[in-house]
Formats: C-alpha cells, sequence, structure tokens
C-alpha cells in the first residue's frame, strides 16, 4: 500500500509537516542505512548526487547556467558534489571541479576518475569565478562542526564575495548543522537538502528549498519519526519552497 509520506513517533523535530534532523540523528540515520538496510556509501553518493543534478537542472537549466563550478570537500559532501557533476555533465553543462583537499580513499579516488574520463577538470585551486554562472557549494555536510580551516577559509570568502548564484548541497558550508549562519558561513540563493532537512534548513532564506534522497526504507523512516513530502512523478527531488521565508 502506498502512502503519501512516511510518519511515526520519535527523533525527529517536526515543522512545516516535514522532519528535521539534528546532527547526531542525521550521522546516525547514514550508519543505519549502511549497516542495517544494505546500502554502501557508493550507492548513497550516487543516489544523494543524482538528485543534485536533476533539482539544479529543473531550476537552473543549460541554456541559462551552462557554466558550473562545482567545490568539493573532502568528506561525503564532496562525493555527492562529484557525483552531480558528472550528472551535469550529461545533462550538457560546462562543469569545473575545485577539490582542494584529496582523500587518497577508493571511494573518492574513483569518482575523480569518473569525472577526469570525461574530461572533467579537477584542480584544486579557485579558478576567476566571474567565467562561471552557477556555484555548488559541496565542501561540508552534517558532520562538520567547530571552525574553518585552511585552504576553506579563503575559498569560502571568496564565494561569500561574489555576486553568482550558489547552489548548496544539504548545507550550506559554513553553517552550524542545527543553529544556520553563525556569520561565516555562505547564503546559497538554492538548497537540497538530503534525506531529510537538518535543523539549519528552518533559517534558510534562499528562494529555493528542495528535498533529495527518495529511498528511505519504512523501518528507517519509522525508527527516526520522519514525515517526508512524496516526490512527484519519477522525480529523485521535492520541491520544499520557492520563496525566502520571512
Amino acid at each position: 500500500k502506498r502512502v503519501p509520506y512516511f510518519k511515526s513517533s520519535r527523533m525527529s523535530t517536526t515543522w512545516n509537516g516535514i522532519s528535521y534532523l539534528g546532527q547526531r540523528d542525521a550521522q546516525n540515520l547514514d550508519q543505519d542505512l549502511v549497516s542495517s538496510q544494505g546500502f554502501s556509501f557508493e550507492v548513497l553518493m550516487e543516489l544523494a548526487g543524482l538528485s543534485v543534478a536533476q533539482a539544479i537542472a529543473s531550476v537552473y537549466t543549460p541554456e541559462t547556467h551552462k557554466k558550473v563550478l562545482i567545490v568539493s570537500g573532502p568528506g561525503n559532501n564532496g562525493g555527492d558534489g562529484f557525483v552531480a557533476a558528472r550528472h551535469l555533465y550529461h545533462f550538457g553543462y560546462q562543469v569545473t571541479v575545485v577539490y582542494p583537499k584529496p582523500v587518497d580513499r577508493p571511494i573518492y579516488n574513483n569518482l575523480v576518475t569518473q569525472l577526469t574520463k570525461l574530461r572533467i577538470p579537477v584542480q584544486a585551486d579557485l579558478p576567476p569565478l566571474d567565467q562561471f554562472q552557477l556555484i555548488v557549494d559541496g565542501i561540508f555536510g552534517f558532520s562538520f562542526s567547530g571552525t574553518v580551516r585552511a585552504p576553506f577559509v579563503d575559498i569560502l570568502k571568496a564565494l561569500r564575495a561574489c555576486s553568482i548564484p550558489i547552489a548548496s548541497i544539504d548545507i550550506p558550508s559554513g553553517w552550524n548543522v542545527e543553529k544556520g549562519n553563525e556569520g561565516e558561513g555562505l547564503e546559497p540563493e538554492f538548497l537540497i537538502s538530503l534525506t531529510a532537512p537538518k535543523l539549519m534548513a528552518k533559517e534558510f532564506k534562499g528562494k529555493y528549498h528542495f528535498l533529495g534522497g527518495r529511498f528511505v526504507p519504512p523501518e528507517i523512516a519509522e525508527k527516526y519519526s520522519l514525515v517526508l513530502p512524496p516526490y512527484p512523478n519519477f522525480q529523485q527531488f521535492v520541491q520544499l519552497h520557492e520563496e525566502a521565508k520571512n
């Protein structure tokens, strides 16, 4: 029997009819998907990155925002950015990836190889930003805490200073996962939350908020008290709002 949304009784916080997760629950949920539901981190990145690319393409078309810069950090958010880069390339975008702090692990090495085989530039330093029409922020995810350190201090500063639209993956980089932007984070106009929005998303004031992650098993939805909107048709994303909240 198909239900319009998942619903249960503990762990998540419900706001405007949708569940929001704190940092610890978001981390535990990811681990549960791998340890008890048969997913691998590679599969989760693939599903997340595809939803990111599809949601971006629904707002910023190749005709209006063909040149895309994706900035990937050293964690899972960076992996999502790599996957999104590959899909955006196949959707007709001209993509460049900045990867300032490489991680020598097979999962990331393979993703970088996939990009280089498509002749997508992968480089350590930011190019001049004025040559791009969209920037995708895949630097820090929901595991981020503490202060931003080099080389990302200068990168965030440059991104904050530019006027190009920014699309953030799951968490705008520099934000506290539960409290929002405490002064040093990006202010994107586009956010795609993954699996379920995190608490900080209540503070998001951008134009477009999407949810991606059409793969949550009922057992996980019940354990984490998830109330999630239905996904339309065959899409891997659903739009939560398209106007800034006041």
